[in-house]
């Protein structure tokens, strides 16, 4: 059994009403299209879609209509869906509401992240908990960059060379919030969800954009309006 796990609780304080307004001309907005991608996806046994939001819950009520059994809604309690509910909290919870099975959390904000690399990032991580290399999976974007705190350079020593070609610098990841693939036991075991030896699966710079701002929903609408655009 593979659930998706999709969060999307009220009051979004950055990006007032991110889940349901219209994005990119979309109606549906991020709900919508994240619902309909992981529909796309063969591999999931099922969606659980986990709000206290009556806006995303009336946008999700097609959906569930037309997907009974595969697609599930689970009402959150509103003291884990404030803007204090820190994310342990939320893993702590996602036990209560998936039984069995391997879980893949993800959320709307990823609106380029499609169906087709939720099958890869599911594959990869299937073949490495075969191997027994890796226990999940992260999604992440690769840095290489100059990268400096306040007391100077973290992936670079400027005594050897100030300025060194960036292809030769070291790799740094940054997780990008794309995808999270454990199974249900890790959750329950470590409180966490991800394991101790997480496959780093590096997704591209355009499809890890994440809607975090509201200068990020305004520029990732007008880049996917313009990928969807008739021609």
């Amino acid at each position: 059994m593979l659930t998706a796990f999709l969060p999307c609780r009220a009051g979004s304080q950055r990006v007032p009403h991110k889940n349901t307004r219209t994005f990119g001309g979309d109606r549906t907005g991020l709900l919508g299209i994240k619902l309909r991608q992981l529909l796309a996806v063969p591999e999931l046994d099922r969606i659980l879609l986990s709000t206290n939001d009556p806006e995303v819950i009336a946008l999700a009520e097609p959906f569930l209509a037309a997907n009974p059994g595969r697609m599930v809604l689970d009402r959150r309690p509103d003291h884990l869906c404030s803007s204090a509910t820190s994310t342990d909290e939320v893993i702590a919870y996602l036990p209560t509401v998936i039984a069995e099975g391997d879980v893949l959390w993800t959320h709307v904000t990823s609106p380029f992240l499609g169906s087709t690399d939720y099958s890869e990032a599911i594959r990869l991580y299937r073949e490495a908990r075969a191997a027994g290399t890796h226990d999940s999976l992260m999604g992440v974007l690769e840095l290489r960059t100059f990268i400096w705190t306040q007391d100077g350079p973290l992936n670079y020593d400027r005594n050897v060379e100030k300025w060194p070609r960036t292809q030769t610098l070291p790799v740094y990841y940054e997780v990008n919030s794309s995808v999270f693939l454990a199974p249900r036991a890790t959750y329950v075991e470590t409180g966490d969800r991800i394991g101790r030896t997480p496959l780093l699966w590096s997704v591209s710079k355009d499809r890890s954009f994440d809607v975090d701002w509201e200068e990020d929903f305004v520029l990732a609408s007008d880049i996917w309006q313009l990928r969807h655009a008739p021609r």
